[in-house]
């Protein structure tokens, strides 16, 4: 399974001799009022088979957020069961366990100001066919099920659900 590298973090971080380490950036101001988040997205099946994950990958990085975890993984019945659990006793569950598991998704957690409620509103609505033009979702989704992208809709699921799919070692936070 592929894993995306943090080059950075494969470099040496220790400054060179009278070097100056900056004890602040303007990347790590945050405006009054918002707060830096971790959220999980999920690229699925149909943003892979359409190719458009650098698309959406370019969208989130020119909104400001930044990813700090990156793979590439088939998604398993056990694990959709465990991520899908609020969604296990409808009729249509086995379809999304199909759909899901279809083709390898990526999956990212991407972190800036207020992140969650960003990501969501570059997605737009679930519904893709009711998501405006100029989201994600209504620039290239389908219906409620292929939408292009899974998002944590919560912090307390954007942390459940990173945990999910990363380890500690994973993330570069």
């Amino acid at each position: 399974m592929g894993l995306c590298i943090n080059v950075a973090a494969s470099q040496s971080s220790i400054p060179a001799k009278g070097m100056e380490i900056p004890l602040q950036n303007d990347a790590n101001v945050v405006a009054l009022g918002s707060m830096i988040e971790n959220t999980l997205v999920i690229l699925k099946p149909d943003c892979m088979e359409k190719k458009l994950s650098g698309t959406v990958i370019d969208r989130v990085q020119q909104a400001g957020l930044k990813i700090v975890a990156c793979k590439m993984m088939g998604l398993h019945s056990e694990l959709l069961r465990d991520h899908y659990s609020h969604l296990v006793n409808f009729s249509f569950f086995p379809e999304i366990v199909e759909f899901m598991s279809s083709s390898p998704v990526i999956i990212l957690v991407l972190q800036g100001n207020d992140g969650i409620k960003k990501v969501r509103d570059l997605l737009g609505p679930t519904d893709s066919s009711q998501a405006p033009k100029g989201t994600i979702r209504g620039d290239f989704g389908q219906d409620k099920m292929r939408n292009i992208a899974h998002a944590s809709d919560s912090a307390e699921s954007a942390q459940k659900e990173i945990k999910r799919f990363f380890s500690e070692f994973e993330l570069f936070l």
